[in-house]
């Protein structure tokens, strides 16, 4: 039987793939973008606010990366039909009776990915780390749909507001209702709501329809059973808690595959409130079912507790020869809630947890974020609209670092930082959070490149389980060394535990094989506190 595999182009990097056991659950793709891996810097895009789904105002690539681009479509186009081929093995059902071509492509399939798994191997076992010997990049998982139309799938949750949650799902039959029936027993729903669903094209890709329904109002740390569009499995969901603690998940550069499920399994193994991802979520990159296997691969756990994303650069999927604005697909499958605190943009947003003790920030690397624009206008305002003695915690994520001493993507976050860093300083926001580069590294509280304890404390966790594999090499004598606390290029995912008003501890736990390890661990005091303000107002005395 023919593994279930995605074509992979004749270009694509030997990093890109390792060889996995394939389980029923996760069937092993092969699949790559070499061309995102190797970006000068991030790509400002200028993109239409409000809905998101108006066309950008995009310079025009040059022509090599535009007919580039079109590969890429025609390419996805064809995996497609080794993708039928594969899932009908996969599920043990006979591909007797299909025409010449499945068959075919159904063994070049499996022929590129023995022949691209040995290569690798190969390479891996010349490869020795440090402290224990890292695995490559396992191939592209696949979650397959086998049940009928109207059953929902991709489930995932957010939350809108103080107490309100909102439901997110996809079904083949996009005639399907968008109705959420819900209550606190199994089976019992005493109440219901409806949204709205709409779809998208892509090339010759049309998706499934795409539905948000909101409930509430909620009660805080409550489990909450519910059905999606009176069909379906039941699912069941826990609100956050209305005060501290609270247990926030940061995971960045997930994609789907057998590290991302690794990660996935180690994030599930204890209890936490809230997942919040800094970008690049799928890897899809114009491969448009790969947005359907992501979100079938994360649904057990996006389905129970919210998950806040913002984008990143593998977000952007835009073609501008063909016409095709950017954050299409990203805009249509994870709506955030942006209207709620004042953004036009669903790219950049802001929320309070534990009934407001928490702000946290969603900063977009990737639309215009330059003095004078409407992020930048917003984030004055979010900022300022912040009471401290309400608030003592205020988080920051996006995608692109500024502070970065890995080889890969200097300076790519540098504009951004130089337009919106004091913003961030004054506001005195205790972490930023960020993915992009494949690696952990933390840094000290930093202000304007130096080390500065009223600054926040810059954390890069780029290493959720991405295809593109790690960011290996750290520059020794990089300007920021100075300032860098720890950094360790290893697959993983983070926990920030904001204890109570003035104390949080944040742990980073590394994929070790089947265990997750605590590698790093730092508790941090609320630039809020009353201790950190005297201080702060007795060092401005001493300067005047």
């Amino acid at each position: 039987m023919l593994a279930s595999t995605y074509l992979s182009p004749p270009f694509l990097p030997l990093h890109h793939t390792a060889t996995t056991t394939t389980t029923s659950a996760l069937l092993p793709l092969l699949s790559g973008d070499p061309n995102r891996r190797h970006m000068s810097g991030p790509v400002l895009l200028k993109a239409k606010t409000g809905d998101g789904d108006g066309r950008a105002d995009l310079p025009l690539p040059s022509r090599r990366h535009a007919v580039l681009g079109v590969a890429k479509i025609l390419f996805a186009a064809a995996n497609e039909r080794s993708l039928r081929c594969m899932n009908q093995a996969a599920h043990g059902r006979s591909i007797t009776g299909t025409f010449t071509g499945d068959l075919l492509v159904g063994a070049m399939a499996h022929s590129w990915r023995v022949l691209m798994q040995g290569l690798t191997s190969l390479v891996f076992l010349c490869t020795r780390a440090d402290e224990y010997v890292r695995p490559p990049p396992s191939p592209l998982v696949l979650t397959t749909h086998d049940k009928p139309a109207a059953h929902p799938q991709q489930v995932h949750i957010s939350v809108v507001g103080t107490n309100n949650m909102r439901i997110s799902w996809v079904t083949d039959d996009r005639s399907a209702p968008s109705v959420v029936e819900y209550g606190k027993s199994r089976g019992n729903y005493t109440a219901s709501a409806t949204g709205d669903n709409a779809t998208y094209r892509y090339f010759l890709y049309k998706s499934g329809a795409i539905h948000h329904v909101t409930i509430g109002p909620l009660d805080p740390s409550t489990t909450y059973h519910y059905r999606c569009g009176k069909a379906g499995d039941e699912f069941t969901l826990r609100t956050p808690p209305a005060s501290l603690p609270i247990e926030l998940v940061v995971i960045g550069d997930l994609g789907q595959t057998g590290w991302t499920a690794s990660t996935l399994s180690h994030i599930s193994g204890a209890d936490y409130d809230m997942l919040l991802l800094p970008g690049d979520l799928s890897y899809a990159d114009t491969q448009q079912p790969l947005w359907d296997s992501f979100g079938r691969l994360v649904q057990p756990l996006a389905s129970a507790r919210p998950w806040m994303v913002t984008e990143g650069n593998h977000e952007v999927e835009a073609l501008p020869v063909l016409q095709f604005a950017p954050f299409v697909a990203y805009n249509a499958r994870w709506r955030m809630p942006h209207e709620e605190s004042g953004s036009r943009s669903n790219l950049y947003y802001s929320f309070d947890a534990a009934g407001g003790a928490a702000h946290v920030v969603m900063l977009g690397s990737y639309v215009d974020f330059e003095e004078g624009s409407e992020q930048h206008a917003w984030l004055e305002r979010d900022l300022a609209g912040v009471d401290r003695r309400r608030t003592p915690w205020l988080v920051v994520l996006l995608h692109a670092p500024w502070y970065n001493t890995n080889q890969a993507h200097q300076g790519e976050g540098e504009a951004m930082r130089a337009a919106m860093e004091r913003l961030l300083y004054e506001a005195r926001v205790d972490v930023v959070f960020s993915g992009h580069v494949h690696a952990y590294e933390r840094f000290t509280r930093i202000f304007d490149n130096e080390a500065d304890n009223r600054g926040p404390m810059y954390i890069t966790i780029g290493d959720g389980g991405n295809r593109e594999g790690l960011a290996l090499k750290f520059i020794k004598d990089h300007k920021s060394a100075h300032l860098s606390v720890f950094q360790e290029a290893s697959f993983g995912h983070g926990r920030l535990r904001i204890v109570n008003e003035t104390s949080a501890v944040w742990t980073w736990h590394r994929n070790d094989d089947a265990y997750a390890t605590v590698r790093d661990e730092v508790w941090l005091e609320s630039l809020a506190s009353p201790k950190l303000v005297m201080e702060t107002a007795g060092r401005r005395l001493d300067e005047l």
